[in-house]
């Protein structure tokens, strides 16, 4: 699904001395199927974007449309949109509640007033595409670890089918392993389905790493936004606003200083590795 997002404002404390600008005249086009990473310092806005994509809030002015609907049409539906597009915020385990797991995933479906069958069969279907083999189906969601909290979490959203899935901050407090093992099967699960993804994240490598295009926003508005390349080259400007680059970034910089002949725009492990070796040889 594709979202447009069309001079969006939004303020925080209306009416009172406090009042300040969370959004300020925000334009950003997402196309079908693309994979965008939102990265920003905290309090430059990229949460409170993602909350009025799915209707949690209300601009103040500008529009958002879905697939060319404005979401804040009189009589469009937000059930609907809310369906359309999953949500799953910061430690989402923390909304896990029911008795078991696959009880747990049958929540959202269930509330769209779909057949029993069907319910299941979602369900069935997302725990697998998150990684959640059937043995854990029946195990309390408190009895597992946090990573497999974080997959049922996710699996819950994809039980809805959306046709759009922001993550914010999915992998906050995981080890390495398991921050991998899940943006692995989001990367997998987005390449297979077609599915508009949207991460928002404080990890440079991740955002390097997974997705095909970057966001930055500083202070309500849109910094910089292009392919990770082209926005990580900017390194100056994202540390002025409280950024990094990806530390393979700065690994290569200092490489080029000591007179090695590396490509000083590599932003993953592999890039890096790879030119090294291309160097040295």
């Amino acid at each position: 699904m594709s979202i447009l997002v069309d001079h969006v404002t939004y303020l925080y404390e209306t009416g009172t001395p406090l009042e300040h600008k969370a959004l300020d005249e925000v334009c950003l086009e997402i196309k079908d199927g693309q994979f965008v990473g939102i990265i920003g310092h905290t309090g430059s806005g990229k949460s409170t974007l993602m909350q009025h994509l799915n209707g949690l809030l209300k601009a103040h002015s500008g529009h958002i449309y879905l697939d060319g609907e404005d979401i804040d049409a009189p009589g469009y539906p937000k059930k609907k949109l809310r369906s359309q597009v999953g949500l799953v915020f910061q430690y989402p385990e923390h909304q896990l509640f029911e008795v078991d797991v696959f009880t747990d995933v049958c929540f959202g479906p269930k509330n769209l007033g779909l057949p029993k069958e069907e319910v299941e069969e979602r369900v069935r279907k997302a725990l697998l595409q998150v990684g959640i083999p059937e043995e854990y189906w029946k195990q309390s969601p408190f009895e597992i670890s946090g990573g497999q909290k974080r997959r049922v979490a996710i699996a819950g959203v994809l039980a809805m089918q959306p046709g759009v899935l922001i993550l914010d901050e999915p992998t906050a407090g995981l080890d390495p392993k398991g921050r991998r093992e899940i943006l692995d099967q989001i990367k997998k699960l987005q390449t297979q389905t077609g599915m508009t993804v949207l991460l928002v994240s404080h990890s440079m490598e991740d955002v390097a790493e997974y997705v095909d295009r970057i966001v930055v926003m500083n202070r309500g508005k849109i910094l910089l936004d292009g392919a990770p390349k082209e926005v990580f080259c900017h390194v100056e400007e994202l540390e002025g606003v409280g950024l990094a680059a990806p530390q393979m970034t700065y690994v290569m910089r200092a490489l080029r200083k000591r007179g090695f002949d590396v490509d000083e725009d590599a932003i993953t492990v592999e890039e890096a590795a790879a030119g090294i070796l291309r160097a040295l040889s």
